[in-house]
């Protein structure tokens, strides 16, 4: 190629990156050994204006941030058998945190052992009955449970939501378990990304979409990088997806989903695809690169100086 279309390909390439959006948020998955990462997310500058942390608490780390500033969305993540996700919300609410959205089951439909909450369509709706119903009564949006991106998804779906009817139903008065939006998880290509929401567009029509975790894991670097890009442009054009929040705001040795799959090297600094999430531009910093790189490099080169002296005595 001409070395001048490189240059045209390469800025256009960084142009089409470089997007802010409302739509984004954080999937906030906090690193214990290096606690100074939490607060890149929330730095002057940054595109994200909401989070959830799988949990009903919010995240510490974000205690000087107000509700309308990043808004925290509580996840009743699994089975329990009482209404404390029902309490901990509104908790929340009288203490004067104004929580507008709820999300739903982590990957019911997935083994615990790959991080789903596998339960029963039936116990989900009677869980769903306790503790969010009562929240919707309030007027609180509440989405549908996030299953995983296999074909298991939307059949446990409907499942859930005719078992829902039934106990809420009583004799000559059938009724339906109502949402507001739909959430979904997606790990593969961006073709597969877009069939998917199409069929859960077909699915379960007029309902805004909600994309909770989403990446094309284990990949290159450049082929993660053109995912990116593709997919942030296509959610942020499409109407129907009202918020998206990538899956990856970790460091590249933290990762479950490949190492190129992240928003931070190993010295939690912001890679392209991290500093592209928040509205910046290219950093050029490499997923791999930083102290695991370089205590590897160290180790190498102690091992090639002790055979070097080896060979000299």
């Amino acid at each position: 190629m001409h070395s001048s279309l490189i240059v045209a390909a390469a800025v256009l390439s960084v142009a089409r990156a470089q997007t802010r959006s409302e739509k984004r948020g954080l999937v906030f998955v906090p690193n214990k050994d290096s606690p100074e990462d939490n607060k890149i997310w929330v730095q002057d500058g940054s595109d994200l204006t909401w989070y959830y942390n799988y949990g009903t608490t919010p995240a510490p780390a974000f205690a000087d941030q107000s509700q309308s500033d990043f808004e925290f969305v509580p996840m009743l993540w699994g089975s329990i058998e009482d209404t404390s996700f029902l309490d901990s919300v509104n908790t929340l609410i009288d203490s004067g945190r104004n929580i507008s959205h709820v999300l739903t089951f982590n990957e019911p439909d997935g083994p615990s052992q790959y991080g789903g909450s596998d339960i029963d369509p039936s116990k989900a709706a009677q869980v769903w009955v306790n503790n969010i119903i009562p929240l919707s009564e309030k007027g609180i949006k509440v989405g549908l449970p996030a299953c995983t991106g296999a074909t298991t998804g939307i059949p446990w779906l409907q499942e859930f939501l005719g078992q829902c009817s039934q106990l809420i139903s009583t004799d000559g008065n059938d009724k339906n378990c109502s949402y507001d939006f739909v959430t979904i998880h997606w790990y593969g290509n961006f073709e597969g990304l877009a069939s998917h929401l199409g069929e859960y567009s077909a699915a379960f029509p007029n309902k805004t979409q909600w994309i909770t975790e989403y990446n094309f894991d284990n990949q290159d670097l450049e082929t993660t990088q053109d995912f990116y890009n593709t997919s942030a442009e296509y959610f942020d054009r499409l109407d129907s997806v009202s918020r998206y929040s990538y899956f990856g705001s970790f460091r590249s040795d933290d990762s479950n989903v490949g190492v190129n799959a992240v928003m931070l090297n190993n010295d939690g600094e912001l890679t392209d695809i991290g500093s592209w999430y928040l509205g910046g531009t290219a950093t050029g910093v490499q997923p791999q690169s930083g102290l695991a790189g370089r205590n590897q490099v160290g180790v190498l080169l102690a091992i090639t100086l002790a055979l070097i002296g080896g060979l000299l005595i």
